[in-house]
């Protein structure tokens, strides 16, 4: 595994036996990166290189370079700054690079199409491999013990999301949405960090929201805070496809989603979940009542969820997806 620095919040997941070769001073985002990137690769003589999203795309270039014999490009969601991929210059990169790469991975069929249509890659060389979900962390529990950790009243209707704090997830409009749902003993619990901290703790403030909104932070034992939900929501204005609603699902919770990107792909419109228009703070307020006001609804949907995230979500699904790829190229180019 080739990182920029070694550390960062995932470094302590990091499987025992897997090598980590951090880049350091050496990852530098300029035009002599990839060159610095094929003396690495020389020097570890990989099979396949399987880089991920625009930010490591100079790595193809690098492997290339190195005489790697299978490339695979991820694609796992557009950047955030640009959430319906529209940027031209980046369009354009990953167009020219497309004949180095032996094939395009994303985790949603809308990430594809973008790919094809777009983009304009070859649809023979681009193939859809969901994420999975670990379905035994992941599970509905003690919903009262997960409420007594977070200091809410077991007895109130929770809702709640999970995800980086970030203008592109519209927490804003989370917060209006729920200012109008809130008729009392109601809870919204918000886990995540990032930029867009300050501007929800001042919305916080100024809706009235004190006693009836947590924001959490950063938090490790977030399969707990789902199990004190009774409702989760995601209210991006764009996604690639959602983890977080992966594991709402699988923790036996409804899904209130924005009818964008994968969302669409995980998120069945009164089954599982209820999927509404984006930057509708309305709308996202009228689903959060309907849910409140009928918790056998709530529960229906959730179980529902639970059984989908099972059988077309869970990780060994996933798994089996990679050991074909990989399998597959190596044994059309692996070296002697």
């Amino acid at each position: 595994m080739v990182t920029p620095t070694g550390s960062g919040p995932l470094a302590g997941r990091v499987p025992a036996g897997v090598s980590v070769f951090p880049m350091g001073d050496a990852h530098r985002p300029d035009r002599w990166n990839a060159v610095r990137m094929a003396r690495l690769f020389r020097r570890l003589r990989p099979d396949i290189v399987h880089t991920r999203n625009w930010t490591c795309i100079d790595a193809i270039i690098g492997a290339r370079l190195a005489g790697v014999p299978a490339v695979i490009h991820g694609e796992h969601g557009r950047e955030a700054a640009d959430p319906e991929g529209r940027n031209r210059r980046r369009q354009q990169i990953r167009r020219l690079l497309s004949p180095f790469v032996s094939e395009f991975v994303t985790v949603s069929r809308d990430l594809a199409r973008w790919l094809v249509e777009q983009v304009r890659i070859p649809a023979r060389k681009v193939r859809t491999i969901y994420n999975g979900v670990d379905t035994e962390r992941y599970a509905p529990g003690d919903r009262a013990a997960a409420r007594r950790t977070l200091g809410i009243p077991a007895d109130w209707s929770v809702a709640g999301t999970v995800g980086r704090l970030d203008p592109v997830k519209d927490q804003i409009g989370l917060l209006r949405a729920f200012a109008r749902a809130n008729k009392g003993r109601h809870a919204l619990v918000i886990a995540g960090d990032g930029p867009a901290r300050p501007q929800l703790e001042t919305a916080v403030r100024e809706l009235g929201l004190r006693d009836s909104v947590r924001l959490l932070g950063e938090r490790d034992d977030v399969p707990l805070v789902l199990r004190a939900l009774d409702v989760f929501v995601l209210s991006s204005i764009g996604e690639g496809i959602s983890n977080a609603i992966l594991e709402a699902m699988a923790s036996g919770l409804p899904v209130i989603a924005t009818g964008v990107g994968g969302n669409v792909e995980l998120v069945r419109d009164g089954l599982t979940g209820c999927l509404i228009e984006p930057r509708r703070p309305e709308l996202l307020a009228d689903a959060l009542t309907a849910y409140f006001d009928d918790p056998a609804r709530a529960a229906a949907h959730g179980a529902a969820g639970r059984s989908r995230a099972a059988e077309e979500f869970g990780l060994e699904r996933m798994l089996a997806g990679y050991v074909a790829l990989y399998g597959r190229h190596v044994a059309l180019g692996a070296r002697p």
